[in-house]
């Protein structure tokens, strides 16, 4: 079981790597300034839905396998470069469509789901979990899935409610925004195309 020290030390960590702005932020933070703090707060929960994925991989260590095998994390990399670029786009050219038809926006459901996509392919997410958590981790307190449960399920509360924060801030800004022009569905395909370069330029550690 992890110790109290170590959990209290790594949940500071934690919460110093989750203040600073990070692609996650950005990708949240982009729906919400295009389609208001709802949505915006359904991609944070999806987001953190992902590192669910994630947690349990890292649990059951498969993060490692995928890390260790070049075809399978160039597999997830490109998967993921492939759907934010298609994210980049698709807001790119449908948003005067948009504009100009007035139709209603993107169900919370698909933005929620699209949340869990990004992060899930997002091959980052992964190495973060073979870099950083594995240095809390004591296999001679035994359990080793178990402690990774734990500190991973601190990291994703912690996360959480970042995500969230950033994501009522942005709705307010987006709200603000919308009064006065139309066309901020650039800000959210700019925002996809940079994280989709962001992943394309990730490697796998030696």
């Amino acid at each position: 079981m992890v110790s109290m020290s170590t959990f209290l030390l790594f949940a500071v960590a934690s919460l110093a790597l989750v203040l600073v702005p990070g692609p996650n932020h950005l990708y949240i933070a982009a729906r919400g300034i295009s389609q208001g703090r709802a949505a915006a707060m359904a991609s944070a929960f999806g987001v953190e839905t992902g590192t669910l994925v994630h947690i349990a991989a890292a649990a059951a260590g498969l993060s490692y396998v995928i890390a260790q095998s070049a075809t399978l994390f160039n597999v997830i990399k490109w998967a993921g470069v492939l759907y934010l670029v298609y994210l980049g786009f698709r807001a790119l050219t449908s948003r005067q469509e948009l504009a100009a038809r007035e139709t209603a926006p993107q169900p919370l459901r698909a933005v929620f789901l699209e949340g869990v996509v990004v992060n899930v392919l997002n091959p980052k997410v992964t190495l973060f979990f073979l870099a950083f958590l594995p240095q809390f981790v004591v296999p001679e307190a035994g359990a080793v899935p178990l402690q990774i449960v734990i500190l991973g399920g601190t990291l994703l509360v912690l996360g959480l409610i970042s995500d969230m924060i950033y994501a009522a801030s942005a709705g307010a800004l987006g709200r603000r925004l919308r009064n006065r022009a139309r066309p901020l569905g650039y800000v959210s395909g700019v925002v996809y195309l940079g994280l989709g370069v962001a992943t394309a330029l990730s490697s796998r550690p030696a």
